[in-house]
């Protein structure tokens, strides 16, 4: 079982600019509650409570305001800064201690996960032992992502291409991913690519020479966004409002998933309403213990 996680955060968030000159984009609301929230919840779903979450450096207090140690979750959180963007397997090359030999999983501070069947995907995830797992979802526009060539009878990968000019699969391949131990030896032996940095595809090619690469699928009835434009932000944040407001169930409610794992109880839901405020968020945890 992987029982660690990394939540890469950091990054200038350009795409944003002038909105994350001033805080950083995971910081920013995707409707009633912060970006970071929703990947973290990914992790929590997973059952992962052992979790390192990677910021810009001078950002760290920021983040500590919000979520100190993960103890109020039932999570250990640890936080470490990146000096610079240098790619995204950086994340591991920054980690090794966190990591220690052992299985991870990383997931993009700015993606958002969605879908009925999610928890059970995860959980098949975390029972990675050797390899590498990466998630797929169906795009309309694969031009702009990094995809994956798939064996329509064996769903295995056959070749990944990023960007691709002539059409080769729409299935991107997600902010998503999971490791074995040996990700970091792999990512200490990466060069940097043609913009100076680390390329994640290039550390799921040695995965894929290995015949050590597999895959899920997020179905139809889900949905996988990348919120690091202005627009994707805000439809984002339009697609959680709706979902919410129609359902009354909060989507990356953090209390909410550590209270259905077993990993806290009323007395840490009392504690997180009283650092919130009176506000509606308090309001649907209070629900939750009554």
């Amino acid at each position: 079982m992987i029982k660690k996680g990394i939540i890469l955060a950091g990054g200038m968030g350009t795409r944003m600019s002038p909105l994350t000159k001033a805080v950083n984009k995971q910081l920013l609301p995707i409707y009633d509650k912060p970006l970071i929230y929703y990947p973290l919840s990914i992790l929590m779903l997973a059952k992962i409570k052992d979790i390192l979450i990677i910021v810009n450096k001078g950002q760290l207090n920021q983040y500590k305001k919000l979520l100190p140690s993960g103890k109020n979750l039932g999570l250990k959180i640890t936080y470490k800064e990146q000096e610079k963007p240098r790619g995204l397997p950086d994340a591991f090359i920054i980690g090794e201690k966190f990591i220690n030999k052992s299985n991870v999983a990383m997931i993009l501070g700015d993606n958002f996960f969605y879908g009925q069947n999610l928890s059970k995907l995860l959980s098949e995830c975390a029972k990675l032992k050797n390899g590498s797992k990466v998630i797929l979802h169906s795009v309309q526009n694969p031009e702009s992502f990094g995809v994956a060539k798939i064996n329509p009878k064996t769903k295995k990968i056959l070749k990944i291409i990023e960007k691709p000019k002539k059409f080769v699969s729409n299935y991107a391949i997600t902010g998503l991913y999971f490791f074995d131990k040996k990700v970091v030896e792999y990512a200490k032996k990466l060069k940097p690519s043609k913009r100076g940095e680390l390329e994640i595809i290039d550390l799921i090619n040695k995965y894929k020479k290995r015949n050590k690469l597999y895959s899920e699928f997020i179905g139809r009835g889900g949905a996988w966004l990348d919120t690091g434009s202005i627009s994707d932000y805000y439809k984002t944040s339009a697609f959680v409002q709706a979902i919410e407001n129609r359902q009354g169930l909060k989507i990356a409610c953090i209390e909410e998933i550590a209270l259905l794992n077993g990993w806290i109880g009323k007395k840490e839901i009392l504690g997180q309403i009283g650092f919130y405020g009176n506000c509606e968020y308090s309001s649907y945890l209070k629900k939750l213990i009554k």
